[in-house]
């Protein structure tokens, strides 16, 4: 079996420890917390075998909460994808929680706050807000709603409840330091009106919680211990320290941020993702050639290639793309010893073994993989018409090469040797068939051993073929995408919440690889006619592949191409 890979220590596993030593905490809580706007990525599986696998280690439990405080973009077809992926990569939840769960308690801690002078209601526009902001260099400036009483405030506030105001007329905001240096600091919004149909509450509410307010109160309210976000929310953890003491929660959680993951050749931000999926780039969120979680299922990716590769990776206090060809050699790792071999023709060219007997079907043996001895043998036919690779053919061919030509003799593998006589072609002048001799003392395991060929070559029987369609991808995007951090951790930017659009910046389409998906029509041996789908296999010299679970039928399997056989990839 492959070995299983271990992850080394890292800074959280050491504050975890320091802390359970000096009796901070007794039972280790963390949290999975997406928010329903899309399909997780693979960036979302570093937080979730991190988050999983650090509460397993000391023996804690680990939430999954929905972050479901935008109710113009989340779906309850999010909420039940993002379950399936957590429960497909190994793990189970302890607690499964919703924000909108608490969203009366976070309403009182808001009230809460106006009362203690520290949140004001504001009439400034999305935009206004944006501008009295400031810079990194130059302070922000005070809204000139900023001092309020708290009577009108309150007022105000609750009217906002009872839905008297329109979308955008009016935000609460947190009453902190305009001239802090940081800007999360500068008075943030923590509510904003939004008229939407929540998937959750239904039309209860018309005002929503920002993520940055709601994140604290909800870690506070589950008991959460170690609250682990991206390296992007480094900036924000003064107001996450803020949130929970202003709002005076009896259970104080703390912050600690880890580098994001970043993939090669691969968008990882959900909004360019929906991008692709709402314009028909890709054939949905599971799309094989999809950076998503269920993309890497639907190709054929192992929960278990993906854990490991997690783990490789390790976690720090630095963002950084790791090359997508690491990623590949862990399903290369997983599979080698559980995927059976066997030969599949994906452009095929028909052979007529000239001096075989017509009408007979012997049946061949066949290893089912030489690594695995345990996995025993298989049958297959052979008669005197077979389909071999188009490329495995050349009618004049260039020095060394060993596959079939005129007058060359090559293997057939657990076959025969065979050698090409005479070539067909149409009007047009293609080679459409071989006409091949073959030596019946050649027999594969029969010892054979009077003279030797450098050339071995797969091949499928014609007459019992079964047809299948093969999908070979390559990676979507034509170079290296560094997107904007923030995506993998869940919450929007908050002019976005404010305004309630999607604004994912298009020009990364023009990246888009035109060659990311060719589709070519064979056949596979005959036992492979009603194959399961999510069935794994390595064709011989193609690579490994996956019975496709939404387009394969009966009698017709579809083959994802999961990976091709190397790699100049080293771990």
């Amino acid at each position: 079996m492959a070995e299983r890979v271990e992850e080394s220590s890292n800074f959280i596993k050491t504050i975890i420890v320091e802390d359970l030593k000096a009796g901070r905490t007794k039972e280790i809580v963390t949290r999975f917390p997406p928010e329903p706007n899309g399909y997780l990525h693979i960036g979302h599986a570093r937080s979730i075998v991190l988050n999983f696998g650090i509460a397993d280690e000391f023996g804690g439990r680990t939430n999954l909460r929905f972050d479901d405080t935008n109710p113009l973009k989340e779906d309850t077809e999010y909420v039940e994808a993002i379950k399936e992926d957590v429960k497909w990569l190994g793990y189970d939840w302890d607690g499964l929680f919703f924000a909108s769960d608490y969203f009366e308690e976070m309403y009182e801690r808001a009230v809460l706050l106006i009362k203690k002078g520290l949140a004001f209601v504001d009439d400034s526009s999305a935009d206004e807000i944006r501008e009295m902001r400031g810079t990194l260099t130059e302070p922000g400036r005070e809204s000139p709603y900023r001092n309020r009483s708290v009577e009108e405030n309150l007022d105000l506030f609750a009217r906002m409840r009872a839905g008297e105001f329109g979308n955008g007329e009016k935000v609460l905001r947190a009453k902190i330091d305009m001239a802090s240096p940081n800007i999360n600091l500068r008075d943030p919004v923590i509510y904003r009106i939004a008229h939407a149909h929540h998937h959750n509450t239904g039309d209860q509410w018309c005002i929503y919680p920002m993520y940055a307010y709601a994140h604290p109160l909800e870690d506070a309210i589950e008991g959460v211990t170690h609250s682990l976000c991206t390296l992007e929310f480094e900036d924000q953890r003064p107001f996450y320290d803020w949130v929970i003491r202003e709002c005076e929660m009896p259970h104080v959680s703390r912050q600690y941020e880890f580098g994001r993951l970043n993939l090669t050749n691969a968008v990882m931000s959900k909004r360019k993702l929906k991008l692709l999926v709402d314009e028909k780039f890709v054939d949905g969120w599971d799309d094989p050639r999809m950076p998503t979680i269920s993309g890497f299922r639907r190709r054929g990716f192992t929960p278990k290639s993906i854990r490991d590769f997690i783990l490789a990776t390790g976690i720090s206090r630095s963002s950084g793309a790791v090359d997508a060809r690491m990623l590949d050699h862990y399903i290369r790792e997983d599979l080698k010893l559980t995927a059976p071999r066997t030969m599949a023709v994906l452009d095929p060219l028909k052979v007529v073994i000239t001096n075989y007997p017509e009408g007979q079907v012997e049946m061949l043996e066949a290893e089912n993989n030489p690594e695995n001895p345990e996995m025993g043998v298989r049958h297959i036919p052979f008669s005197r018409e077979i389909y071999i690779e188009r490329d495995d053919f050349m009618e004049n061919p260039p020095p060394k090469y060993h596959r079939l030509f005129p007058g060359n003799e090559v293997r057939l593998k657990h076959a025969y040797f065979i050698k090409c006589e005479e070539v067909v072609k149409d009007e047009a002048g293609n080679v459409v068939e071989l006409r091949c001799t073959y030596d019946p003392e050649t027999k594969s395991g029969s010892g054979f051993t009077g003279r030797k060929v450098k050339g071995t070559i797969h091949w499928v029987e014609a007459t019992r073929a079964v047809p299948a369609e093969f999908r070979l991808y390559e990676p979507l995007i034509l170079e290296d995408e560094a997107d904007d951090a923030g995506d993998a951790a869940e919450p929007e930017a908050e002019g976005e919440r404010l305004a309630g659009a999607a604004g994912a910046d298009k020009s990364f389409l023009q990246r888009i690889n035109p060659n990311s998906l060719a589709v070519m029509n064979g056949f596979v041996e005959p036992d492979m006619k009603d194959v399961a789908v999510h069935s794994k296999f390595q064709f011989f010299r193609h690579g490994y592949f996956n019975v496709d679970p939404k387009v394969s039928e009966p009698g017709r399997p579809v083959f994802n191409r999961i990976v091709s056989l190397k790699s100049s990839f080293e771990v």
